[in-house]
């Protein structure tokens, strides 16, 4: 019986369905979840904010910040943390201090971690890799911080910058209120009621546990237990924290001024009024160093005074006097070997006015630097009636060098903020880079092969082995990308059991020694291969250039015709290093680096992340 057109066409769709289904589930390439899908010709995209109150300066610092994994790695840290901890860690109060209800609300809000936990859920919302064009609001996060403030972000004067100074140092008292909620806490579970003397010792103690390991002896060996959370807080603290140091030093005396620390969540560099500029030049406005002319100093001014108590002295006709004269000097000429800017009591001296002035040096330095450092491009040219925006150029590197020579940083810009328009109006949008950047916010249901995916690019320290075809083609080229998380690799349909063998794999080359004794031990086993070589045409990562003459890590046998076919394959899976998201609110196009790098004119705020260090192999 011949079959109806219905069901035929019913049966082939089923048909196509399944085989789809199959193939995303054997043979995933993230086409749907991932940013690796170069193969389809489905346009891809990130997650817009809609703008539907001039909020295009909120948009712009969000979008900014939702491309900092040091900032998203932070907050779920800092919200597993409190999860752990229980409410009751976060809505204890200090008992030694006394508070207001509106300071005892305030300080509590801190504590819980308002702001933190809308950022996050916020951030979450703008790192999902939608299959189609989406646009959220930021209505949640603004209410959140409307909130904690106790009043309504004002539209009428639009600063980015003012709206992420507000985030970072909410963001950061929230930090510190976390923090010493967990100190009290722990102090609270050691200290019962001890005496002022023991109370140190009390705190002290009360952090270790002491337990015994069986080593085969009576009692055990001893072991002690840290639990302060001190090394933890140091370890994962607020991303965008640094410090600065002031120090005056006198050009008369050379006496140097204790150095005076403070704190930042960003840095605000002044654009020199010219044509053109570097990021360098603005870094040097801020800590050159400064000279200042008619300043007191403290050195100068208790030497200046025992030279005047040292002539009255001579002149003294009274022994009142010479009494009170030789009370005053060893007073002074003490306080100018310890301490000279402390305050000398009993000592009347000389009137102001006589006291020299002399010129100082100012120095400022960056003292700790910041895992993510913000930094903020000041164009505002304010004169006596009016006030105007500074249109220079201002060229800046992709990556930036920031210390002294011996402890040098480098910093990888991950984000910018630019501003088109005049001083008085005009709109924001944003530069983000676009990168498979851990922790993802879409829910992987095949997450080992994702994991497998981001862990070829840095292999692990003790690889499994994997089974490699000898003689059976890889269609799809996917025999050759390397899972550490694996200890198999699918080779083919048609590949049988004594066809296959069982090689470990071999560790990545890493310097010019190395890459010899690496080839050297690959070449009797694989002759077409993959390792770092300078050929132009090979793409360019972090880890190094690749073509197709020498060994990689974990090498596959394959024949001569396959080869090309590999090369061009990682060469495109190797493209999105380069590529970045131009956001201007809901709209949303892809960029490269050196148009990111030639918005020299438009840029407003950098966000660099701090270099890692690479793992040694």
């Amino acid at each position: 019986m011949q079959e109806r057109p219905t069901t035929v066409a019913a049966y082939a769709a089923g048909a196509s369905l399944a085989a789809v289904a199959l193939f995303y589930v054997f043979g995933p390439n993230y086409t749907i979840d991932g940013d690796e899908s170069n193969d389809s010709n489905r346009k891809k995209s990130i997650v817009g904010l809609s703008n539907l109150a001039n909020d295009c300066f909120i948009n712009s610092v969000l979008q900014a910040l939702a491309g900092l994994g040091d900032l998203r790695v932070y907050l779920i840290h800092e919200l597993h943390r409190r999860q752990l901890d229980g409410p009751e860690t976060y809505n204890a109060l200090p008992s030694d201090e006394e508070l207001t209800p509106a300071r005892s609300d305030k300080l509590r809000e801190l504590q819980q971690g308002i702001t933190t936990r809308a950022l996050k859920e916020m951030l979450d919302r703008l790192n999902e890799r939608p299959i189609f064009k989406k646009t959220i609001s930021a209505r949640n996060f603004i209410q959140a911080l409307e909130y904690a403030f106790r009043t309504r972000i004002s539209r009428n004067q639009q600063d980015a910058q003012e709206f992420l100074q507000i985030v970072l140092e909410r963001l950061c008292d929230e930090y510190h209120a976390g923090a010493r909620a967990r100190q009290r806490a722990l102090g609270a579970i050691g200290v019962a009621g001890p005496t002022t003397e023991e109370e140190g010792s009390a705190q002290e103690s009360s952090s270790e546990v002491e337990v015994r390991i069986d080593d085969g002896s009576t009692h055990g060996l001893p072991a002690i237990i840290d639990t302060k959370l001190k090394e933890i807080v140091q370890e994962s603290g607020f991303p965008f924290e640094g410090k600065m140091e002031s120090q005056i030093e006198c050009q008369f005396c050379h006496y140097q001024y204790k150095p005076n620390q403070t704190a930042f969540v960003n840095l605000t560099l002044q654009v020199p009024q010219k044509s053109s500029t570097t990021l360098n030049a603005c870094f040097d406005g801020l800590l050159k160093t400064e000279y200042i002319e008619d300043f007191r100093c403290d050195r100068c001014r208790l030497q200046h005074t025992v030279d005047v108590k040292t002539a009255e002295l001579a002149r003294a006709r009274t022994q009142a006097d010479r009494d009170r004269l030789e009370q005053e000097i060893p007073r002074l000429r003490e306080a100018l070997e310890t301490d000279p800017e402390a305050e000398v009591e009993g000592v009347v001296f000389p009137p102001a006015e006589t006291i020299p002035k002399r010129r100082i040096a100012r120095h400022m330095r960056i003292t700790e630097f910041p895992k993510v450092i913000a930094i903020h491009l000041s164009r505002s040219i304010f004169d006596q009636s009016s006030s105007s925006k500074n249109a220079a150029k201002v060229s800046f590197p992709e990556r930036l060098p920031l210390g002294s020579i011996l402890s040098q940083k480098w910093y990888k810009l991950l984000a910018i903020v630019c501003h088109k328009g005049s001083h008085h109006s005009g709109h924001y949008e944003s530069f983000r880079r676009n990168h498979i950047y851990p922790p993802f916010s879409t829910p992987e249901p095949f997450s080992s092969y994702a994991q497998s995916r981001t862990a070829s690019q840095s292999p692990s320290a003790a690889p499994s082995p994997r089974i490699v075809p000898r003689s059976s083609p890889d269609p799809d080229g996917l025999g050759s990308i390397s899972r550490a998380d694996s200890s198999t690799s699918l080779s083919g349909a048609s590949a049988s059991a004594s066809a296959t063998q069982l090689t470990p794999p071999l560790p990545r080359p890493t310097t010019s020694g190395s890459r010899r004794s690496f080839q050297s031990t690959t070449s009797r086993s694989s002759k077409h291969t993959l390792s770092p070589a300078s050929d132009s045409h090979s793409p360019t990562t972090d880890q190094g250039r690749w073509s197709t003459s020498a060994p990689r890590s974990g090498p596959v046998p394959r024949s001569s015709q396959d080869s090309p076919t590999v090369s061009s394959r990682l060469r495109r899976r190797r493209k999105p290093n380069d590529r970045w998201w131009r956001i201007s609110d809901e709209k949303i196009k892809e960029c490269k680096t050196s148009d990111v790098l030639g918005m020299q004119r438009e840029v407003y705020l950098l966000f660099y992340e701090l270099e890692k260090p690479e793992p040694v192999q």
